[in-house]
């Protein structure tokens, strides 16, 4: 069985140029990749796992470099809770669980991941809904979530397919720093240079299986 690769853009899917594994673009945003993960399991599997993977902004003091390769050891919500006057409350601390693990920490599965070439960093990894264009919410975030990175989907891709019972993960290449948007550095290049990278490494890993 193939493995099922959850990507948010087009142009993050002609990077990878993965030709063994199914990918499947799910457009930006948490609903958009639940609901394409969830699509992409019922009605074209089986699949033997699912992968998020994409670009990603590294946080305040993660020490990531532009290019680095980062696999989730959990996929954090960033939002999902109550903002009170003295802090936030996730859902655990409320008693609405998000679903089978705690508060908003999405467990990944290490197993899915161990081909992956080096040298990779694993880590949390947060999952937002508005990225980090100042350096209060970047810091915020990186507090909340004890996670290196940020992006938009994979929380959302491994809660789905762990609903229906399938292994998944998030992997990241950082294509750029977050907090003041002026001060920000990126490389989109260097970022689709290691995705193609990862897409090649996922092929000759699937042509072996």
């Amino acid at each position: 069985m193939p493995l099922l690769i959850v990507v948010a853009t087009s142009r993050e899917a002609e990077a990878l140029q993965c030709s063994r594994a199914k990918v499947v673009v799910s457009g930006i945003g948490r609903t958009n990749a639940a609901a394409a993960t969830t699509a992409a399991l019922l009605e074209e599997g089986p699949f033997d796992g699912v992968l998020s993977l994409g670009i990603a902004g590294s946080l305040p003091d993660s020490m990531l470099p532009l290019g680095a390769v980062v696999i989730a050891t959990e996929c954090v919500y960033m939002e999902e809770g109550l903002q009170m006057p003295e802090g936030f409350v996730d859902m655990q601390a409320l008693g609405f669980p998000l679903g089978d693990f705690p508060g908003n920490r999405v467990p990944t599965f290490a197993a899915l991941t161990t081909f992956l070439p080096g040298p990779v960093h694993r880590n949390v990894i947060a999952t937002v809904a508005t990225c980090s264009g100042t350096d209060e919410l970047a810091a915020e975030v990186q507090r909340r979530t004890g996670a290196v990175a940020e992006a938009m989907e994979g929380a959302a891709v491994v809660h789905a397919a762990r609903r229906l019972g399938i292994a998944a993960g998030e992997v990241r290449v950082i294509s750029n720093s977050t907090g003041e948007r002026s001060r920000q550095r990126w490389d989109i290049d260097q970022a689709f240079v290691a995705l193609h990278a990862l897409g090649a490494r996922i092929d000759a890993h699937e042509g072996s299986r």
